[in-house]
């Protein structure tokens, strides 16, 4: 059978709004079954109104166990709250304003009553932060509902502590014990005000939109690329960096033009990704093939996410830049032309990236700071300034201001890709032209990661593999001289099995949240040696899992 990826979606492919809401109300989890229970991924906590896994109590008990935990870590500031535009990220917003209200929580809500990408919620966290000291119990936090790039169905909520990046393990394994607590308790311990109830003018606002985007100069050379006119089409694949792009245009004055301006909770207008399934995924080609189609009419064109903390690039050269690649390019450009960054701040990178990117970092003469898959690992660096710039394979990246301060400690979107206009207005050359040259200094890289389907059984197994499970000792022809399950970089597991040879390597682990397995490698040898590599990964993978 032929497969559709990458072509329309069909109506046969469409959620049923109405269906996928009334079960979050309806549908209640079953706290037995390991399936409905709380529990955070890499992100926050995914899961559908449909399978039990993203209701009503999960968001009430959820929220409370946030606040909970804001009691016992003495966080008594704000709390900033945004939402994407999936169709489960409105009810489970309420809910959450029903939860933040009844306990007393000066929470702040967007002014526009419109969507919030997650760097402007973290934006807007360090910005009220600014200047408070670490133990200053008036710091501000944050919670952005959204399952990122996941598709239509599902729902999405994370917590993003004071220091304005993604919660780490301590925090979420504890907000999600007590969440799970309270569910088998029947809700006893939620407080609640209806939302029926809600005085809306009682409650504090943010205009999250022009905050950030007035920020801007402060961190990309918008001046450089309104005078070099470049063309920028900007679509925002229907998620809640949309009005954000319309106004970057406004306020700055730079020729851009978001070429899909819908928003549809059902993403009708998108295209098929690997699986057949509505993933609104700015890395994927299948995803972002009708923006493909569209790269002749721009100097590039860019893509975000449902909540705009990834990135896709399209230039006319090469269309969609694979991420490791145009990571590659945004470090070597970034330190050759930000003078007041620290001399001694760190390359962040997560250990599925490219190897062309050690090679970059050793060209520099800056440190590389390798860590597991993540974007909370590069948080405490980017907030001193010991990092400089943090990135994963996954497209998703972001680095310091222009001064060498703290922008944001989640990923951002939208920056990336409005560096990509920076690289071509300063240096004449598109980000795909770039690549190629450090192709030529370093080597030529193909890289590829693979979704293959994976029980939560399998998936748990893989995410406990020690290197000594691997018995081979050569890989594609090639001494193995690595088996790692632990990060170079800060010693923490991996959730993997990472397996190197001199000229290539391959990582395996487990998605946090669907389910399947990402089988990653690379190979400096070429295409051949690639599809070897993965092959050998694959009978490595399903040994070591019994399989």
């Amino acid at each position: 059978m032929t497969s559709r990826a990458g072509l329309p979606a069909e109506e046969k492919d469409l959620i049923d709004v109405d269906e996928l809401i009334a079960a979050y109300y309806d549908r209640h989890p079953d706290p037995a079954e390991p399936t409905q229970r709380v529990v955070f991924g890499t992100s926050g906590h995914r899961g559908s109104s449909l399978s039990s896994s993203f209701n009503e109590d999960h968001i009430l008990a959820t929220t409370q166990a946030i606040v909970d935990y804001r009691t016992q870590q003495g966080i008594q500031g704000p709390l900033f709250l945004g939402r994407d535009t999936h169709a489960l990220s409105l009810p489970a917003e309420r809910s959450a304003i029903e939860v933040l209200l009844a306990n007393g929580i000066d929470v702040r809500v967007d002014s526009r009553d419109a969507w919030v990408p997650t760097p402007a919620l973290s934006h807007a966290i360090l910005t009220y932060n600014r200047g408070r000291a670490a133990n200053d119990p008036g710091r501000a936090d944050g919670i952005v509902v959204t399952p990122s790039h996941n598709p239509p169905r599902d729902g999405g909520f994370k917590y993003n502590p004071p220091n304005g990046g993604p919660a780490d393990t301590d925090a979420t394994g504890w907000i999600a014990n007590r969440a799970n607590e309270l569910i088998a308790a029947g809700l006893e311990g939620v407080k609640r005000e209806r939302f029926a109830d809600v005085d809306w003018d009682a409650i504090p606002s943010y205009d999250f939109r022009d905050a950030y985007v007035r920020d801007l100069p402060s961190i990309i050379d918008i001046d450089a690329i309104k005078k070099a006119g470049v063309r920028i089409g900007a679509d925002p694949l229907g998620g809640a960096s949309v009005e954000y792009w319309q106004l970057i245009a406004e306020m700055h004055g730079i020729d851009l033009t978001v070429v899909n301006p819908e928003v549809d909770p059902t993403w009708r207008f998108m295209t098929l990704d690997w699986d057949e399934k509505i993933r609104m995924d700015p890395s994927s080609p299948n995803a972002m093939a009708s923006l493909v189609a569209k790269r002749g009419d721009y100097d590039v064109l860019t893509g975000n996410d449902a909540d705009a903390d990834r990135h896709g690039i399209v230039t006319p050269d090469a269309g969609l830049m694979n991420p490791n690649h145009y990571l590659a390019v945004a470090i070597d450009y970034l330190f050759s032309h930000r003078a007041e960054w620290p001399r001694d701040a760190a390359i962040g990178k997560t250990l599925v990236s490219s190897m062309i990117i050690d090679r970059v970092a050793e060209s520099l003469g800056r440190r590389l700071l390798e860590v597991p898959v993540g974007f909370k690992w590069f948080v405490p660096g980017l907030l001193d300034g010991t990092v400089a710039f943090g990135g994963e394979e996954s497209a998703g990246a972001s680095f310091l201001r222009r001064d060498g301060s703290v922008w944001s400690t989640d990923k951002d979107g939208i920056l990336l890709c409005l560096l990509a206009a920076e690289i071509i207005a300063v240096t004449g050359k598109s980000p795909s032209e770039r690549y190629r040259e450090l192709e030529e200094a370093f080597g030529a890289s193909t890289y590829q990661r693979v979704d293959a389907p994976a029980t939560p059984e399998q998936k748990a197994a893989l995410g406990k593999l020690a290197p000594d499970a691997v018995s081979a000792t050569t890989l594609a022809g090639e001494e193995i001289t690595a088996k790692l399950s632990h990060a170079p970089g800060n010693g923490a597991p991996i959730g993997g099995l990472k397996v190197q040879t001199e000229h290539a390597w391959f990582a395996a682990r487990p998605s946090g949240t669907e389910d399947v397995y990402k089988l990653y490698a690379e190979s400096l040898r070429g295409p051949e040696h690639l599809a070897q590599v993965q092959e050998e990964a694959r009978a490595v993978v399903s040994a070591a899992l019994g399989s």
